[in-house]
């Protein structure tokens, strides 16, 4: 028929601050060719200041992040092109919010143990989120329910691996390890 579009994909990569989200959504992003966005730069300029000075935000702050997002992957759909999006995506509520931009969107969650997580958040420079707001983010962290299109792959691979695990359980071209081993 003419005009049919092949079908889009659009994947958010989620979990606390300093799990790894944009290294992996970027590498999976240059593995595929998905179109990469970085929700940090979503943020309205209160949002920053607030994080910045170690003030976590409420939901009445993230709503129209969230929907700003939805919108951001709603009118890639529209154009035909795939996406994958950096997000926190902590709660239900918020992932339902982006399920309501294009019609499918499954969810990498990167999760693993609070301290080495801490600790990469310590050892980065250059970015607002300061270690002190892990806590809250961890506190409200909503683990992806058996009905949501997702899976949970563990921080403490290295971003190669997490890469390439994401792209295999995802059924995307390049899932495996740099050795060649398939994963």
């Amino acid at each position: 028929m003419t005009g049919d579009r092949p079908p889009t994909r659009h994947i958010v990569v989620m979990g606390v601050s300093g799990a790894g989200k944009t290294t992996v959504a970027r590498g999976i992003s240059e593995a595929t060719g998905l179109r990469f966005a970085e929700a940090d730069e979503f943020h309205s300029e209160a949002n920053v200041a607030r994080m910045r000075a170690g003030v976590p935000l409420d939901d009445a702050d993230r709503w129209p992040w969230l929907r700003d997002l939805a919108s951001w992957m709603a009118d890639r759909h529209a154009e035909g092109v795939s996406t994958v999006l950096a997000c926190s995506a902590l709660k239900r509520a918020y992932r339902d919010v982006l399920r309501q931009g294009p019609p499918d969107v499954e969810f990498v969650h990167l999760d693993g143990a609070p301290e080495l997580i801490r600790d990469r958040m310590t050892r980065r420079t250059g970015h607002y989120m300061a270690a002190s707001l892990l806590d809250s983010q961890q506190q409200i962290l909503e683990h992806l329910d058996p009905d949501e299109s997702g899976m949970v792959l563990d921080v403490a691979l290295s971003p190669d691996e997490l890469v390439a695990a994401a792209l295999t359980r995802l059924g995307l071209p390049g899932g495996m390890f740099p050795s060649g081993e398939i994963i």
